[in-house]
């Protein structure tokens, strides 16, 4: 362990300018747990409305430190640290997890079980990057019952969450049709999706190129634009998911996905294959940015402008 640590934490409520870097105090491994050299930690839309208020939990206080996702190295080890896939974890080993309390640090000193061991195939970035959005992207497909032969449509296809929705819809066998900027249009035709632009007449435009219709759409944009042609063009309401504009949705027949041992079974659920997946070059994780810790304000900014185009990623 180091003698300082340091960590990304909301100082104020507010938007980025709220966000500093502060040093915190290392703490030894206890049973159970390792301590972990922080090689990279993403940052969310989640995180940001922390920062914000409007995600809050029962006893949260200033100064909030942020993140969830992060990758690393051992560098200490409690008594039994038996990790997420049942093994050992031993000083050395590539690790990486999520649900991992106040990740965007320098180190982390947390319980085995919730790490697994980084394939060496995958990058500190991609790792760190890879379980909130993949496992999110899974548990709305299985909300909307997405198989072979469907047809989705997914709002804010070019973003973090909704691209591995897109990987992972065509991994089942399904059709996607993505919303995104006109300048991401290549890119993603180049991934098998059929982009279409969003503003006036989207449902028009989606109409068009799916004459047999659409079998379910999935919202990670949380837009007005999102609701309403889903609603216009999905037969089954409940086909409809969100995880970004929960009473509207709910209100209109559709599922918003929240916190839940529901969810927490489908997202642990996912893991190992995610892991799989991403090793064997079939699931890819797009990190838009790097940024060095100290930048962290700068690359919460960048997430607030809403057009990141995937992952951010900070380097401890």
């Amino acid at each position: 362990m180091t003698d300082e640590v340091w960590a990304v934490a909301a100082t104020k409520w507010g938007g980025p300018e709220a966000i500093d870097v502060v040093s915190v105090p290392s703490r030894p491994p206890g049973h159970g747990e390792v301590v972990i050299a922080v090689r990279a930690t993403a940052i969310s839309p989640f995180d940001l409305k922390r920062v914000q208020g409007t995600v809050t939990y029962e006893g949260t206080t200033l100064p909030l430190r942020l993140g969830n996702e992060a990758a690393g190295v051992i560098t200490q080890t409690g008594t039994d640290p038996i990790g997420f896939e049942g093994t050992p974890l031993s000083v050395g080993h590539e690790v990486f997890g999520h649900w991992l309390s106040g990740a965007q640090a320098s180190e982390l000193t947390v319980p085995a079980d919730m790490l697994l061991r980084k394939p060496a195939a995958l990058g500190f970035a991609e790792a760190a990057g890879l379980l909130g959005s993949a496992t999110t992207a899974v548990h709305t497909l299985e909300a909307a019952r997405v198989r072979q032969g469907d047809v989705v449509l997914v709002h804010g296809v070019s973003g973090a969450v909704g691209g591995m929705v897109a990987q992972l819809a065509l991994l089942r066998g399904a059709r996607v049709i993505g919303t995104a900027a006109p300048s991401r249009h290549a890119t993603l035709r180049a991934a098998g999706v059929e982009p279409v632009a969003y503003g006036e007449g989207l449902a028009e435009r989606v109409a068009a190129a799916t004459p047999a219709g659409v079998s379910a759409a999935i919202d990670t944009a949380g837009t007005d634009e999102a609701l309403e042609v889903s609603i216009a063009l999905v037969r089954t309401p409940s086909r409809i998911v969100t995880i970004a504009n929960y009473q509207a949705v709910l209100a209109a027949g559709g599922q918003a996905l929240g916190p839940g041992p529901e969810t927490e079974r489908i997202r642990v659920a996912a893991r190992l294959e995610l892991t799989r997946l991403a090793a064997s070059g079939q699931l890819k994780v797009h990190i838009a940015g790097e940024y060095p810790l100290e930048q962290a304000r700068t690359a919460y900014t960048v997430l607030a402008d809403g057009h990141a185009g995937g992952k951010l990623v900070l380097l401890p």
